[in-house]
């Protein structure tokens, strides 16, 4: 399965070295909130609703759902992130579920079973099949709820420094980029085994266009200049703590979010 062997690395090594950017467990432990204002703002209220967190890694973020009063389900891949997120889980004395799946395989049992689903920062580059995520997500709500999701602007992901301004990667297509790596984005200085990794560009029209062919409705689709992580680590953070990606006298969007609802 293409990217396993990189995210079971990945899963293993997140959040065990002291310069990494994003996963600080004991932080996280002590009750830091990892979901940024955007992802919050665009679920909404989750208490007391059944969330679906696709794509979860080892677990803070749907942690971080349920401590806000979901009821809280993670799906991952890597058989190591689930484990992992399954330990976190007993050491923060939260309650969740953590499930064991491809996301564009999704298991039937969990077909109509929850009230929202929900994913973020880094999701969609990582599906060689855009259709059968869509679709899985849309199998997986309930009539009438809504799929959340926050990722990297396809216009952002095209870049690959600012200085020199240098663009590497398609606007959309869908076809499966092969490298081979040896870091990851969370632990910079970090050399790891060189594993293979395969991502895939999607453009906005395209993710659009799957959501509406799974059978959901888009009620909102937003792109945003202005934001509170740099998921990246190519931007300069504004006075005002934010993150804007510079393009002449204006800015590029660095995230979109999408919600789309299930009909009744």
């Amino acid at each position: 399965m293409p990217n396993r062997a990189l995210w079971d690395l990945r899963a293993r090594v997140h959040g065990t070295t002291a310069d990494d950017r994003f996963y600080d467990v004991e932080s996280f432990l002590a009750g830091r909130q990892t979901l940024t204002s955007l992802e919050r703002e665009m679920v909404g209220d989750v208490a007391g609703k059944d969330l679906l967190h696709l794509q979860c890694h080892f677990g803070m973020d749907t942690l971080n759902w349920a401590r806000l009063g979901a009821k809280a389900t993670g799906v991952d891949f890597s058989p190591v992130a689930v484990e992992r997120a399954r330990e976190l889980a007993d050491r923060a004395g939260l309650a969740a579920t953590f499930v064991e799946a491809d996301t564009q395989r999704l298991p039937a049992h969990l077909a109509d079973g929850f009230d929202l689903v929900v994913a973020s920062h880094g999701v969609l580059c990582w599906i060689g099949d855009l259709d059968a995520w869509m679709s899985g997500a849309a199998m997986a709500l309930r009539p009438g709820g809504s799929l959340v999701l926050v990722d990297l602007h396809p216009a952002y992901q095209t870049i690959a420094s600012l200085d020199p301004f240098v663009v590497d990667w398609p606007y959309g297509g869908g076809e499966a980029h092969r490298e081979t790596i040896s870091d990851t984005y969370a632990s910079p200085g970090l050399e790891t085994e060189p594993q293979e990794s395969v991502q895939y560009p999607y453009s906005l029209g395209e993710i659009v266009t799957a959501a509406a062919t799974a059978g959901l409705t888009v009620t909102s689709l937003g792109e945003h200049v202005a934001v509170d992580l740099d998921p990246r680590g190519l931007l300069t953070r504004g006075e005002d703590g934010l993150y804007r990606l510079p393009f002449g006298d204006s800015h590029l969007p660095i995230l979109y979010s999408l919600r789309a609802r299930l009909p009744d």
